[in-house]
């Protein structure tokens, strides 16, 4: 699994910095993190290796069968290995192996070669552990056998694949999508709109598919995924027609949809830096919802893939900040963040309003205003806080940039009071419960 150097351009930093990038700028941000992806890989076997774990020659045979398929299937293995809950997994294993938990199980990594194996073809018999008799293959599905099985052997050739343990196989489906006794599939959704497809997989089984989530989902029933199936349809021809550089970068960042619970009201969202292309959410409840959300998650995308090749702040000083989207107070980290995601949601809302009639048009015309207001404010916090490297003032001068050329767009006066209100409430909430001496203050509304 070879690596090459990354860089991003001047002008291609700069275009992600206004919100943008396009293709050119997430293919350039995923191969980095397919890189990264093979780095954690080759570093579980390291750290196996390193602590003398037990497992350590089992993860051995298994890297070596990862690389042997490569060079026969490359892109098959590289896209096993780009799975966004690969390098989750990778991750917290070399963490335990360094830390010396026993709960480390580095010979997991048999499971990305079976994989491999079985989307190849290749034939081949390996064993993978199990945790009470599950068995996840990453990015294809999940193996269910009797809770006392912790190790099953994947046998696959260019016919069929099977799991076996203790006298019971499981057969994988010749579509290994669907589901069928002892299997559970990863289902894909997929929608095109004038020639323009997007393909993603929903992940409700993978252990690690969003680390560190309170609010994950269950398993989508089938009824459930054709919703989802149907919104995305939806979204996709709305983000397509209308917000075409938001569908190229949607579709080259974002391969998989996780399922989280849902709130008390509207709809909850999230990425994380451990599993770039995963977007968790609850189940939308329209297609522009969906839409705004794959444009906002995007963002956080982009920004967490640029922050592993260029430091944009500061390591952390305990200074915290007022964000206008949030409840509790927040980092400098968390506030770039929050800046960058709500650029782009302010760019979806300023085409979008042009869209619609009567009271959607009213409430985009609200979002406009509310979010060109308050990611300004923050990036004008960001600038002043000193906690930004000198990319970190570059980027976000241009995020400034961007959002003061927006700032003479009219809105009606109706909508910028619904806006102005709603964010008034929100600001006076939030001082209720975080307005303490040591959190930086919040500035008034605009205008004030």
């Amino acid at each position: 699994m070879n690596l090459r150097e990354h860089r991003i351009p001047e002008e291609m930093f700069a275009e992600l910095a206004r919100g943008g990038g396009g293709t050119a700028a997430v293919t350039c941000l995923a191969a980095a993190q397919h890189s990264k992806h093979v780095l954690l890989v080759r570093g579980v076997l390291e750290a196996a290796r390193a602590c003398g774990h037990p497992e350590a020659a089992a993860t051995r045979r298994a890297y070596d069968l990862l690389a042997t398929i490569q060079r026969a299937h490359p892109g098959v293995v590289n896209a096993v290995v780009r799975h966004p809950a690969v390098g989750a997994w990778a991750r917290r294993t070399i963490k335990a192996l360094e830390s010396g938990d026993p709960e480390a199980a580095p010979a997991r990594l048999a499971a990305l070669a079976a994989v491999a194996a079985i989307r190849s073809g290749t034939t081949c018999d390996i064993d993978v552990p199990a945790v009470d008799g599950v068995v996840t293959l990453p990015s294809l599905g999940q193996a269910v056998l009797s809770p006392t099985v912790s190790c099953v052997t994947v046998q696959c050739d260019p016919e069929c694949a099977e799991v076996a343990a203790e006298g019971v196989i499981v057969r994988i489906p010749a579509d290994p999508r669907q589901d069928a006794p002892g299997w559970r599939g990863m289902r894909e959704l997929s929608a095109e709109t004038d020639g323009t497809p997007i393909n993603v997989v929903i992940d409700d089984i993978d252990p690690y598919r969003m680390p560190e989530t309170t609010n994950m989902g269950e398993r989508l029933t089938q009824a459930e995924a054709r919703r989802w199936q149907e919104t995305l349809h939806r979204a996709w021809g709305l983000l397509v027609r209308h917000h075409r550089t938001t569908a190229d970068e949607v579709a080259a960042a974002i391969t998989v949809l996780t399922p989280l619970r849902p709130p008390a009201l509207g709809q909850s969202s999230s990425t994380s830096r451990e599993t770039f292309g995963c977007v968790a959410l609850s189940t939308p409840p329209d297609a522009s919802t969906l839409a705004v959300t794959l444009a906002h998650e995007t963002q956080h995308a982009k920004l967490s893939a640029l922050l592993d090749l260029v430091p944009l702040t500061m390591p952390d000083d305990g200074s915290r900040y007022y964000a206008p989207w949030r409840e509790d107070p927040r980092p400098v980290p968390g506030l770039l963040q929050g800046a960058y995601a709500y650029l782009g949601v302010t760019d979806f809302w300023r085409r979008q309003r042009h869209l619609e009639t009567g009271q959607a048009r009213v409430h985009a015309d609200a979002e406009f205003s509310r979010w060109r207001e308050a990611a300004s404010m923050v990036a004008r916090t960001l600038v002043d806080s000193g906690r930004l490297t000198a990319p970190g003032r570059t980027f976000v001068t241009e995020m400034a940039r961007r959002l003061d050329g927006w700032a003479g767009e009219p809105v009606p006066a109706g909508s910028r009071a619904i806006g102005e209100e709603r964010a008034s409430r929100h600001r006076a909430r939030w001082l209720r419960n975080n307005g303490r001496a040591d959190i930086s203050p919040v500035p008034p509304p605009a205008g004030t």
